[in-house]
């Protein structure tokens, strides 16, 4: 199984190029898209789900053209968007009964089972006849994921779905996540660099619509091995050091503040070498074309 993303780009009517020129293949399992909001990720998520058109390239999915066959992949896609509704008044095997319906699953006990048994996955079973609208964040993410994987899809796209939900939430969904990609091809969106540390084999970070970088985590951290240096200095000092080092990342923790670099060679002026790790990696492609990790 394979998604291959070839020359891919496009252009909203506003004049804002969203995707420009976006090559990547994707193979069984977790894939990472890791950009900051308004990178594209969206966009090209978008486009891959059949929601919206492409002005140029091609996209392959397990021998369908998605561009040109988009019945063909929406029967083997699931789609989990960043912006998830719900009616508040069903019940959640209401819906996901009304949903496997829409699939094409026209036997009532069939559909029974399955909401059951998707229900039961994403932990949710004993909450099944309790209305969508009683639902916390996390639950609703993993109700989500329950619509998502109606008809056994071969694709998974799921979109920013982390955001907003406390640690356990976060934790639970990792692991749900993480099974699921075991036999599907799974495009996990997000701008939290966690995310992708935890779930992803392999991952591209994606700024102004552009690849920035593609690969494998730990490849791309050992890239830097040797090149990150850290300090502590006082906010005043902020500003002569980045006219003099490539500073990636600052944090400020009780009035002092840590910057952290990136150089060739040992900078001196008190820098300690430190061990990369994935922020890193995401602060040196993206920091200097944004003031992400500016105070």
């Amino acid at each position: 199984m394979r998604l291959s993303i070839n020359s891919l780009s496009k252009t909203y009517s506003n004049g804002v190029q969203a995707i420009k020129n976006v090559s990547l293949t994707l193979n069984e399992g977790m894939f990472g898209l890791l950009g900051p909001n308004g990178a594209g990720k969206s966009s090209l998520m978008r486009t891959v789900a059949t929601l919206q058109e492409a002005d140029e390239g091609s996209i392959q999915f397990d021998g369908i053209d998605v561009l040109k066959q988009k019945t063909e992949l929406r029967q083997v896609l699931g789609y989990l968007p960043q912006e998830f509704g719900v009616y508040p008044k069903i019940s959640a095997e209401q819906m996901l009964d009304h949903i496997a319906q829409l699939k094409g699953v026209s036997n009532k006990s069939e559909r029974k089972e399955l909401a059951g048994y998707l229900l039961d996955k994403v932990n949710l079973a004993k909450d099944k006849k309790k209305n969508l609208g009683t639902y916390s964040g996390g639950m609703k993410q993993r109700f989500g994921i329950a619509q998502a994987l109606i008809g056994k899809p071969k694709l998974i796209i799921v979109d920013e779905p982390t955001a907003g939900l406390d640690p356990a939430e976060r934790n639970r969904f990792y692991n749900l996540l993480s099974e699921i990609g075991e036999n599907t091809i799974v495009i996990l969106s997000t701008h939290i660099v966690e995310d992708v540390s935890t779930l992803c084999s392999r991952f591209a970070i994606i700024f102004q619509g552009q690849v920035l970088y593609a690969g494998t985590p730990d490849d791309a951290v050992n890239e830097l091995n040797g090149k990150i240096y850290s300090k502590s200095i006082s906010k005043a000092e902020i500003k002569d050091y980045s006219s003099r080092f490539k500073v990636i990342s600052t944090q400020l923790k009780a009035g002092q503040l840590y910057i952290r670099i990136i150089s060739e060679t040992d900078p001196g002026n008190g820098f300690i070498v430190s061990t990369p790790n994935l922020e890193d990696v995401y602060f040196s492609n993206i920091g200097q074309k944004t003031d992400i990790n500016t105070l």
